[in-house]
């Protein structure tokens, strides 16, 4: 375990892992370990090979975990593993012989425009504070695309709302600044407003998105907040502020924003992970076309 806690204090400490990372990362670490100690008893990690960690894949899939899951499981063996060969802990790497499962990359889920326009043009949110922050919540995702983890550490500060812009704090403490339109500078200065009138000054206080008490708003709150009001304008399966991502890049590149610009505003590392984006657009393409072509 202290190879485990090693591993993950350097995740979160000098890495800034995100506090989700280092909760999976230790639960798949911890997972393995305690199917080695089963199959394979008295086993050190030093002594662990690629064929122990095969057999751990295989019994997850008789298991019939899916193989997004185990893909991140064998990720964290991998992270573990090149941290602790770097450190001078481990000589050999038994995941350089170890293949992950092939994936069947499913289309990101999103609401559609005319459902998101109900969202917010129907009579949904009650006019006090709590109304208003929940509405916020959820223009600000949709205006942003922003991640929970994102929207939860902001503060007022965070904000300009003269230049429609606000200071995002993203994975690995990377920092982009995020424009915003006139609706939702409309929203947020009525939110400020019920703020005000219970709190105080909020430039006094540290977080924007707070409960009645004014303390933090929790993710699982804010989760809730979100399913309860998806729920009444769609069916698709997931109803979460991370589809509400999807949907901000889904509907910014159907209507001809470049994905150079989708990754920036997201704040990937990299353009492969906004390219999945382009599935759904293409999807569209080809409803039209089935549509349109009178020989389709």
């Amino acid at each position: 375990m202290l190879l485990i806690n090693t591993f993950l204090n350097y995740l979160q400490f000098e890495k800034r892992a995100s506090e989700h990372t280092v909760i999976s990362y230790r639960n798949d670490l911890e997972q393995f370990n305690n199917y080695l100690q089963q199959a394979f008893p008295n086993t050190e990690w030093k002594a662990v090979d690629a064929t122990m960690i095969r057999t751990w894949i295989i019994t997850l899939m008789e298991e019939q975990i899916v193989p997004r899951s185990i893909n991140r499981k064998i990720s964290a063996l991998k992270s573990f593993y090149k941290y602790h060969i770097k450190m001078g802990v481990f000589e050999t790497n038994p995941m350089l012989q170890v293949h992950t499962p092939k994936m069947h990359q499913r289309l990101p889920q999103f609401v559609e425009e005319k459902d998101m326009e109900q969202l917010f043009s129907a009579e949904l949110f009650a006019d006090n504070f709590e109304g208003w922050r929940n509405r916020t919540v959820l223009e600000l995702f949709y205006a942003t695309g922003i991640r929970l983890s994102e929207l939860r550490m902001l503060t007022f500060a965070d904000f300009n709302l003269y230049n429609h812009q606000v200071k995002v704090l993203g994975k690995r403490n990377k920092e982009r600044i995020v424009p915003f339109g006139h609706t939702f500078l409309h929203v947020i200065n009525k939110y400020v407003d019920c703020y005000t009138e219970i709190f105080g000054d909020p430039l006094q206080n540290n977080y924007v998105f707070v409960n009645v008490k004014g303390k933090q708003l929790a993710p699982k709150s804010i989760y809730t907040i979100v399913r309860r009001y998806l729920d009444m304008i769609t069916t698709i399966e997931k109803r979460s502020p991370h589809v509400i991502r999807h949907t901000f890049a889904t509907h910014l590149l159907n209507r001809g924003a470049d994905l150079n610009t989708i990754k920036e505003l997201l704040g990937h590392s990299s353009l492969a992970a906004t390219q999945k984006y382009t599935h759904n657009s293409i999807e569209k393409l080809k409803s039209i076309y089935q549509q349109a072509h009178p020989r389709a």
